[in-house]
């Protein structure tokens, strides 16, 4: 009798980040943390001893990278980035600058100078509300785990080392790791700790293997060698399943595989419902590099590019030339016919290496985005100027984020001006008619919206932030994330206010929050006759594909009946109900509100 077949079946349930199913054999990455030691320094020389060894770890583990570029010479795009990105870390003089400070100061061993640098930086991070961006810490302590191995002498057991197909199951994975997996050798992965924004939950998408994290205790359940299945689309880890599990997840996956294969051949097919309404459909990204898996997979323009990141672990704030050059890029990408640049979305405390700009103890809702901007304004003009030329190569939005009342908007608004006329007397060529938008994601912006219509181009609204600042919910609380409903009564009532004012002005009215790719919702922003959607590129197939097959008339039919229920649950039933019924060729899995 099969060894598994005597085992208990085990079903965990954690994050999916991206999507597909897979089932194999286990592979265990057992990499035991290298656990920091505190030890005092006697003197100086042991100080700069020390502080050598510090050197010596930071250039092996640039070493170690730079080879993980190489093996990746051929395959260009995120994954070869975000090496880079680590590279630009230990690169960065005034992370290696407060590790040494700590030696000395502190009479420490680097080990532990380290730790201490690490901690500074994690409160930091966790002050910041943004999803992709509090992530960024994993980033840096992926770094640092990686010195502290080479301060130990220990080898690191490569992903690139492992030898047949398997199903990597580990505490957790850096982004370095997931771009050595390749699709012939690694099926997917499962781990006990990340997020959805993690640069390593990117990366899977990227190179489309089904990964689920966030599973807490996937390591101690799992020996290398026992039968798993990955449902990333569901976000289920099952171990040791039983022969019918695995012939209804084997049944299950052929479903997907055809289903994916059947919406990508009409991914490039126009986004319009059966009864004539067209809809754009766009996508979010954060790198230059995700422009050609968003056109695969049905984008021909950019919703929502979000700059943040070229501000993140930099020693100096990046220059004009920086900004334009990225700008110009996504502008100009082949299959690319409009893009909406979001002005940057940060507060001080995320210049992580720029301790002389303003220090902030509350950025959830203090001087951060266009706060930040009309503070600060000679770093947006910076921005701005970047934008306007780079928007005389293609059509190009400007969208401000977290307008919360008229006078942001006509301070952004004369700034934006000045600049233009800048340009212009400098003879530096421009689309002098750039569309202006703002992001609809703060209360008072809808209660406001009949007055902010009248000064900007178009709305995009943020339900991420908009619902947790009406719902009063912070959604990375576990304990009260069971409350985040994007179908709550109060969010579609909202939504339906917005669209119904930028109508009634003549603007367009967009989403690039979580909820417009999520194919649940997608008959009732229909419904609410929204003209744009913009969400992650793996999503647009699907989406894309229930609009083709929906018409305005059956969808308002159904808003209008959900709009009677005083309860979100009410309502995700019902939703569920009819896409169940409307669309059971599109439900390989269980249907989930995200």
């Amino acid at each position: 009798m099969d060894e598994n077949e005597l085992k208990a079946t085990i079903a965990l349930k954690g994050i999916g980040v991206s999507p597909g199913i897979v089932i194999g054999s286990a592979y265990v990455l057992n990499r035991q943390d290298i656990k920091e030691t505190l030890y005092k320094l006697s003197g100086g020389g042991e100080v700069s001893r020390e502080i050598k060894r510090f050197r010596k770890s930071l250039r092996n583990s640039r070493q170690e990278l730079l080879d993980i570029k190489t093996d990746l010479k051929d395959r260009k795009g995120i994954g070869s980035l975000l090496v880079d990105v680590h590279i630009m870390i230990l690169d960065d003089k005034t992370f290696a600058r407060n590790v040494i400070k700590n030696i000395k100061d502190h009479c420490v061993n680097a080990e532990w100078a380290l730790k201490m640098t690490l901690s500074q930086q994690r409160e930091i991070f966790d002050r910041i509300e943004d999803d992709y961006l509090r992530e960024r810490i994993k980033d840096v302590e992926y770094v640092g785990q990686r010195i502290l191995i080479n301060l130990s002498g220990k080898a690191l057991e490569r992903v690139s080392d492992i030898e047949g197909e398997v199903v990597v199951v580990a505490r957790d994975l850096s982004p370095a790791d997931t771009v050595q997996m390749s699709t012939r050798k690694i099926l997917g992965f499962a781990t006990d700790i990340g997020g959805k924004t993690s640069h390593t939950a990117i990366v899977a998408k990227s190179i489309a293997i089904p990964a689920v994290v966030g599973l807490e205790k996937i390591t101690e359940e799992v020996n290398t060698g026992n039968v798993i299945i990955v449902d990333g689309t569901a976000g289920v880890v099952i171990v040791n399943p039983d022969p019918e599990v695995i012939k209804r997840y084997e049944d299950k996956k052929r479903h997907y595989l055809v289903m994916e294969e059947d919406m990508l051949k009409d991914a490039h097919l126009p986004a319009v419902t059966a009864d004539g309404r067209s809809v754009g459909v766009g996508a979010n990204i954060e790198f230059v590099e995700e422009i050609p898996s968003a056109v695969f997979h049905g984008a021909n323009g950019v919703g929502l590019y979000r700059t943040e990141f070229i501000y993140i672990n930099k020693e100096q704030l990046p220059t004009e030339e920086e900004h334009f050059s990225s700008y110009k890029k996504v502008i100009v990408g082949e299959g690319i016919k409009w893009a909406t640049i979001r002005t940057f979305d940060l507060g001080g405390d995320k210049f992580v290496s720029d301790a002389g700009l303003a220090e902030e103890m509350n950025p959830v809702m203090g001087l951060r985005a266009i706060r930040f901007c009309l503070q600060e304004v000679e770093l947006f003009k910076v921005q701005l100027r970047a934008i306007l030329r780079a928007s005389a190569y293609g059509n190009t939005g400007i969208l401000l984020p977290m307008i919360s009342g008229v006078k942001e908007i006509m301070d952004a608004r004369n700034i934006i001006d000045e600049v233009k006329g800048e340009l212009l007397s400098e003879g530096i060529p421009i689309d002098e008619d750039i569309k202006i938008g703002i992001m609809i994601e703060v209360p008072s912006a809808v209660i406001m919206a009949e007055q902010l219509a009248e000064r900007v181009d178009f709305f995009s609204i943020g339900t991420n932030d908009l619902i947790q600042y009406v719902l009063a919910i912070d959604r990375v609380n576990e304990r009260v994330t069971y409350l985040y409903k994007p179908l709550h009564p109060a969010i579609l009532r909202m939504i339906r206010q917005v669209v119904d004012v930028g109508h009634s002005a003549g603007i367009k009215v967009a989403m690039c929050g979580e909820m417009a790719g999520d194919p649940l919702c997608t008959p009732i922003l229909l419904g609410l006759e929204l003209d744009g959607l913009s969400m992650t590129p793996l999503a647009i197939p699907r989406v894309k594909k229930i609009i083709r097959n929906s018409t305005v008339k059956e969808s308002k039919e159904l808003l209008e009946k959900v709009m009677t229920f005083p309860t979100a649950q009410e309502i995700e039933e019902c939703v569920r109900d009819y896409m169940v019924q409307r669309f059971p060729e599109f439900c390989p899995v269980d249907w989930q509100i995200t």
